[in-house]
C-alpha cells in the first residue's frame, strides 16, 4: 500500500499547544499501553504499520514540520517537503513526483491520500487498503472514501452517491452547508467528504503535467513557489466524471478543536493537574512545571504551555482563531530532529532556553553574528566543538561562545543544557551553518 499523509496547517484552534511550528498533529495527549503519550501523527503511523508493515508512507508537509516529524517518527519515514505552502493540489502533485522519481514507485500502482490527523481505529486502515485495491481495478479514475455522517455537520462538504451500494458512482458534491441543509443531504444518503481518496499514480501525474509545466520531481520542487494555490478538490475532484465513492461507517473524528479533541481523550487530565469532585466535563492539559487546580467548573477546557494559558468553555473554544491571530509572540517550544527546546525567560538583551538533545544527536555546526552564547550542562554527557576544538562535557560544565565563533554540541547520552543568548539583536535569522568535518 502506498499512502500519502497530508500534514499541514498551524492548528491555531488548539492554541496554546499548537503554533506555526508545532501543529496539532504533534501534540502528545493519547496514552499508550505502556503508559507514555503519543501524538496524532505517531498514532496514525503506528496504526498504518500494524495494518500493513510494508506500506510505503510519504508525508507531504512544509519545511517547518520536518524536524518534528523526524523527532517523532524517526529518520526513515519518507517526506515530500513543500518549499512553501501552495494548497493541496500542488502538495499532492509534488508528493506523487517524489514517489515516482525518488522512491521508485511504479506509476501503475495505486496511491491512497488522507489527512495525517483523524482519530480512527484499525478498521479505518483496513478500509484504506480496500480503497487502494478498488483504485487498482481501474473502474474509476478516482475513488473517494465517504464517511457515514453521525450528525448534520456544517464543517464538512458532502458527497451524494448514485446508489446505496458500498461502492457507488458519485452523483454530485455539495459545499459545506448550514445544519438544516446538511440534514436534508443526509436524508438523501449523503456522505461526509473527509478528504480521503485513491487513484493510480499515473492519473495524478498526468493531471499535474496538464496543469503545470515541469519535467520531473526536482524541476517541480525548484519552481514550486511559482505555482498557483489551488485545492485538489477544485483542480481535480470536481472536474472528474469517472469517479466512485466507497462508504466507511467506522469511527472517524476530525480533532480540529478543543471540544472535539477532548472528546477523544481517555483521561480527564494530562500533566500536573487536580480537579475536585464538583468539576463536570472538564479537561486539563498542562505542559508546564507548575500545577493547575480546577474547582467547581463545568464544560471547560484548560490548557497551559510555554506559549500561554487557555481557559475556555468547550463550545466557545471553537472560535479561538481570531484571538490567537491577534497575539504577537515568538515560538516558545518546538521539537527538532535532534531533540527539543523550551524558552524559559525573555529579557530585552537576553534569551534563556532549556535544550534537550536526544542521545546520538547533535546541533548544526553554526555561528551567530550578533550574539554571544553560554551553555550550562545540567544533565548527561557529550562533546562540544568550538572553532574546531573538541572538548568532552558533563553535568556542571559551562561553555562560553563569543559572537562569530562556530560551535555545536553532540549528545552521547540524553543531554540537557541551559542556553543563554546575550546581545542587542537576538533573532532566529542570525544563524549561519557550516559543514562539520569528520562527522
Amino acid at each position: 500500500m502506498n499512502i500519502i499523509l497530508l500534514s499541514g496547517g498551524s492548528g491555531k484552534r488548539l492554541w496554546p499547544l499548537s503554533n506555526d511550528v508545532r501543529s496539532k498533529q504533534f501534540i502528545k495527549i493519547f496514552r499508550t499501553e505502556d503508559g507514555t503519550y503519543e501524538s496524532m501523527v505517531q498514532r496514525v503511523y503506528r496504526q498504518i504499520r500494524k495494518t500493513d508493515a510494508d506500506a510505503t508512507v510519504t508525508i507531504a508537509t512544509s519545511k517547518a514540520q520536518v524536524s518534528a516529524i523526524h523527532n517523532q517518527l524517526g529518520e526513515e519515514v519518507g517526506i515530500s517537503v513543500e518549499p512553501c505552502r501552495r494548497d493541496t493540489f500542488p502538495a499532492i502533485a509534488l508528493a506523487c513526483a517524489y514517489l515516482t522519481d525518488v522512491q521508485g514507485v511504479d506509476p501503475e500502482e495505486a496511491v491512497v491520500v488522507c489527512p495525517v490527523d483523524p482519530y480512527v481505529e484499525e478498521d479505518y486502515f483496513q478500509a484504506l487498503k480496500e480503497l487502494g485495491e478498488q483504485a487498482d481495478k481501474g473502474e474509476a479514475n478516482l475513488v473517494l472514501m465517504g464517511i457515514a455522517p453521525t450528525y448534520p455537520s456544517e464543517k464538512y462538504g458532502y458527497i451524494i452517491p448514485e446508489s446505496e451500494d458500498n461502492i457507488s458512482r458519485v452523483s454530485c458534491f455539495k459545499e459545506k452547508p448550514d445544519a438544516q441543509t446538511a440534514k436534508a443531504y443526509i436524508d438523501q444518503g449523503a456522505l461526509w467528504n473527509g478528504g480521503v481518496f485513491a487513484y493510480k499514480l499515473k492519473y495524478v501525474l498526468n493531471k499535474a503535467h496538464e496543469l503545470i509545466d515541469f519535467a520531473d520531481y526536482q524541476d517541480l520542487f525548484d519552481k514550486y513557489g511559482t505555482l498557483t494555490k489551488i485545492s485538489f478538490d477544485y483542480a481535480v475532484v470536481e472536474k472528474e466524471e469517472n469517479i466512485q465513492v466507497m462508504r466507511f461507517a467506522g469511527q472517524w473524528k476530525d480533532l480540529g478543536t478543543w471540544n472535539t479533541l477532548t472528546e477523544a481523550m481517555k483521561e480527564k487530565s494530562v500533566g500536573d493537574a487536580v480537579m475536585n469532585e464538583h468539576c463536570k466535563n472538564v479537561h486539563i492539559i498542562n505542559e508546564m512545571d507548575v500545577p493547575i487546580l480546577a474547582m467547581g467548573l463545568q464544560d471547560v477546557v484548560i490548557s497551559a504551555s510555554p506559549e500561554g494559558i487557555l481557559v475556555s468553555d468547550k463550545e466557545q473554544s471553537s472560535y479561538i482563531k481570531p484571538f490567537v491571530d491577534a497575539i504577537d509572540q515568538q515560538i516558545m517550544f518546538a521539537e527538532k530532529s535532534w531533540g527539543s527546546f523550551k524558552v524559559i525567560d525573555v529579557e530585552e538583551e537576553s534569551l534563556t532556553i532549556k535544550v534537550t538533545l536526544n542521545a546520538g544527536h547533535k546541533m548544526n555546526y553554526h555561528s551567530h553574528k550578533n550574539r554571544d552564547e553560554i551553555w550550562a550542562v545540567i544533565q548527561g554527557t557529550g562533546r562540544t566543538i568550538v572553532d574546531g576544538m573538541e572538548q568532552r562535557v558533563k553535568t556542571g560544565d559551562v561553555i562560553t561562545m563569543q559572537a562569530g565563533c562556530r560551535h555545536t554540541i553532540i549528545a552521547e547520552t540524553e543531554l540537557k543544557l541551559i542556553e543563554v543568548q546575550l546581545g542587542k539583536e537576538i533573532t532566529v535569522h542570525d544563524k549561519q551553518k557550516f559543514p562539520l568535518e569528520n562527522e
